[in-house]
């Protein structure tokens, strides 16, 4: 993007995206810069460069929050016009190519919310992509739930945020917010100065938690057990890539009166081998737990959820 307050737009008035003779529309007090140019690639290239050379940059969030209007390239002619959203693309994609091949340490994050660039082209640059704005728990069950059906959960960056949510002022528990973060690349979106002490205390134990587990979430497999699109609930689960450890997460959205026992029913486990619930004595065959399933626990309250790690008995 570019500002018309900036040196860049004041040198170069035609390198954003326009339409000779039409007015500019701005979008966030801003205008897109022309990919389709190859002066405008290049210069791009050059002055990322010179930052990410000059400083120790490990991580790179890269925005597209500004959609396209008067859509037109200035040095396009007429009958070519409609060819300059193609070849935006294909100029974002050479930034891309050389900016990561001369860093190749750099992780570089896309952004689903800002351009819907969560597609595999921009994968292959950016491993990364943070899947929505949209931080709420209960909302995400069906972003990231609906986000698996294309691509991994090492892909999707998943944050704990401040409650009351910014956008729908929803109060969830800590541990829930936790729970449905940890189904992607889990972090955290909120300021740690504003949490109380019980609560920076929990988030170390989140944290150690996560990192106890992340190589299960990130190239384990993973299978969808309860579509939060078509019921009050969702579940979802992952298992290690040597098959012996297994994460399984269950979200109630809202409390119900007199509701029987909820069984949830696994998927992908050795029906011949035997898994024991870790922190218990519990143990249970893989052909019970998913052809039987496992009671889950009451759960009092709205916006609450559990989570099972179990490991196969060797």
């Amino acid at each position: 993007m570019i500002s018309e307050n900036s040196d860049l737009y004041r040198a170069h008035p035609d390198w954003c995206i326009h339409v000779k003779g039409r007015d500019k529309s701005l979008g966030r007090n801003q205008l897109v810069l022309d990919l389709s140019r190859t002066e405008v690639c290049d210069a791009i290239i050059e002055m990322l460069s010179e930052n990410l050379s000059s400083y120790n940059i490990s991580y790179v969030k890269w925005d597209m929050n500004r959609f396209m209007s008067e859509v037109g390239s200035a040095t396009l002619d007429a009958n070519r016009q409609r060819e300059t959203a193609h070849r935006y693309m294909l100029g974002l994609y050479r930034v891309m190519e050389e900016l990561t091949t001369k860093f190749p340490d750099v992780l570089f994050e896309s952004c689903a919310s800002g351009g819907g660039r969560f597609d595999p082209g921009m994968l292959y640059y950016m491993p990364q992509t943070w899947t929505s704005d949209d931080t709420d728990a209960i909302e995400r069950l069906k972003i990231q739930y609906g986000t698996s059906l294309v691509y991994p959960s090492i892909t999707m960056g998943a944050h704990v945020s401040a409650v009351p949510n910014h956008q729908l002022h929803r109060i969830t528990p800590l541990s829930t917010r936790e729970n449905v973060a940890m189904g992607g690349n889990f972090g955290y979106e909120l300021d740690v100065i504003k949490m109380t002490d019980e609560e920076k205390q929990t988030v170390k134990k989140q944290i150690d938690f996560y990192k106890e587990i992340r190589h299960i979430v990130q190239f384990g497999d993973f299978y969808r057990l309860i579509s939060p699109f078509e019921n009050n609930d969702a579940a979802w689960m992952f298992i290690s890539e040597n098959k012996e450890e297994v994460v399984v997460s269950y979200f109630k959205k809202l409390a119900e009166c007199n509701m029987k026992l909820k069984v949830l029913k696994f998927k992908g486990l050795d029906p011949e081998m035997n898994y024991r619930v870790i922190g218990t004595d519990e143990i249970y065959g893989g052909d019970e737990l998913m052809y039987a399933g496992m009671v889950v626990p009451e759960l009092k309250g709205d916006f609450t959820s559990y989570v099972w790690r179990l490991k196969k008995v060797l």
